[in-house]
């Protein structure tokens, strides 16, 4: 399994004391539901993970009938089975730019809610916010950009030891060969 840099950042959203929604977005099948899922279960007692993904469900209803966010988490945690409590769960909206009302009910959440911590994820959300205008909820949410793997999330993974290697490196100045080539293998 891969150690993305994203968890320390969401590690460090968590515990911020002037926490927003989160919203991750990035291109499809960089990791953001993966990423959402493993913070929440290596940094919360509970995660309540619901999809937006073209809605088949009719979860958007329950963000179209109200934008009370104590009623909304009351509606989730019935269909999550158990209580939705703050602190202690991570409640994630994935694929968010399908339901307009969720993206919207952010700005409830950030004003009325603020102990709860909700992220969601969003595929192509930055397009899709140029038609939807002035119904996001600006300043209201923190924004995380997601990319996909990098060179040194891969090596931090398959040769921790060249990793750390990497990492000690203070000067521009060239590498002894056997590293170099090291390097490049694990490159190619």
């Amino acid at each position: 399994m891969f150690e993305r840099g994203i968890i320390q950042l969401l590690a460090a959203w968590k515990t911020d004391v002037n926490r927003k929604p989160l919203v991750i977005h990035g291109a499809r099948q960089v990791g953001k539901t993966w990423a959402l899922k493993y913070f929440g279960q290596k940094y919360f007692e509970d995660v309540a993970y619901f999809s937006l993904d073209k809605d088949e469900s009719g979860l958007c209803d329950i963000f179209k009938t109200t934008k009370d966010p104590e009623r909304i988490i009351q509606q989730l945690s019935f269909l999550h089975g158990r209580k939705i409590n703050p602190q202690t769960t991570l409640l994630i909206l994935d694929e968010i730019q399908e339901c307009n009302e969720a993206l919207n009910s952010l700005k409830y959440f950030c004003e009325e809610a603020p102990e709860y911590a909700v992220a969601c994820a969003g595929s192509l959300l930055g397009i899709y916010l140029n038609h939807i205008g002035n119904s996001f909820p600006v300043g209201k949410v923190n924004h995380l950009s997601m990319y996909p793997l990098t060179f040194t999330e891969f090596l931090n993974t398959k040769d921790p030891a060249m990793y750390q290697y990497m990492c000690s490196v203070k000067e521009i100045a060239p590498l002894p060969q056997i590293f170099f080539d090291k390097l490049r293998e694990a490159f190619i």
